[in-house]
């Protein structure tokens, strides 16, 4: 995987890096229109979200060392599903358009293949996320399943979730 060469991606530190995730994803959480993180929950519930005990957060990082996004990958299911990865990922709202959500879902693929999952699945992507799908599709994931109406955004009312897949 290459990652552009004015761009990191490093393994984010709890405690340490808290804040540093929670500034990248606190406008896409409060925003409330593409995670399912409680909008006017705050940092804990922010992180509880986004980074479970299960995950592992990476965050992408420019040559100044500005945070331009970050991710987290961790398994789907446990036992039987174990194999199969699950990935969420955030761009600062100032690094758009950058090639930045390539770049970490580059860098996930691999990661995840690295560490033994087998595929990966997006268990509830909004479907009027269309800028993320399309990256997604063009790396391989198929929407595998609907979930009609799942979705209540804030200026569309309910609206569909995906379920997306692919194998590693």
């Amino acid at each position: 995987m290459i990652v552009p060469s004015d761009m990191t991606i490093r393994l984010a530190e709890r405690g340490a890096d808290e804040h540093l995730v929670w500034d990248i994803l606190r406008p896409t959480v409060e925003a409330g229109d593409t995670f399912c993180a409680d909008p006017d929950g705050g940092i804990d519930s922010g992180l509880a979200y986004f980074w479970p005990p299960n995950a592992d957060v990476r965050l992408a990082l420019d040559a100044d060392g500005a945070a331009l996004g970050c991710y987290y990958l961790k398994p789907n299911q446990s036992g039987g599903g174990a194999h199969v990865c699950n990935a969420g990922y955030c761009t600062a709202a100032a690094a758009r358009g950058r090639g930045v959500a390539r770049a970490m879902l580059a860098h996930s693929l691999e990661t995840a293949r690295a560490a033994g999952f087998r595929a990966m699945q997006y268990n509830f992507v909004v479907a009027t996320n269309t800028r993320a799908i399309a990256i997604w599709q063009n790396a391989a994931f198929e929407i595998v399943g609907r979930l009609p109406g799942a979705f209540h955004h804030p200026a569309h009312g309910d609206v569909d979730a995906l379920v997306m897949y692919r194998a590693l």
